[in-house]
């Protein structure tokens, strides 16, 4: 059965789009720690990131690292926060959490509720500052 993941990049669930190649895919959190809290996947469904071979566990890295740039581009933040727990969802995935302290990635915490207008708007934005 694909996990949830993969049904989002096959648009069989909608997702807030932030950025696509042929083999990765970044999406708002809707349970996100803060705005713009965003999560890389690769297309290939693996269950553990480090199940990966080294390229395509390189290359993941690398698109995290191009989207995490536009993620700080419009989001205010002192930094973007990488996270790999990958326990909650059977499909390797990064979280790409904007933070000013340390304490915005304890992911204990209420997760923000954010209207699906300002989704909308946030994913466009770091959309438009992904090169």
């Amino acid at each position: 059965m694909a996990s949830i993941f993969t049904r989002i990049i096959n648009g069989e669930i909608p997702s807030y789009r932030v950025a696509e190649d042929d083999n990765h895919y970044a999406f708002l959190d809707i349970n996100p720690l803060n705005a713009g809290h965003t999560l890389v996947v690769p297309k290939k469904e693996v269950d553990y990131i480090f199940d990966l071979s080294t390229e395509e566990y390189t290359a993941l890295q690398l698109f995290a690292r191009r989207v995490a740039a536009a993620v700080q581009k419009s989001v205010p933040c002192r930094r973007i926060a990488t996270a790999v727990i990958g326990l909650e969802v059977p499909h390797a995935h990064i979280h790409l959490v904007p933070i000013d302290t340390e304490a915005d990635m304890d992911f204990r915490k209420p997760k923000k509720e954010i209207s699906p207008e300002r989704m909308a708007e946030i994913a466009a934005t770091i959309a438009s500052n992904f090169k």
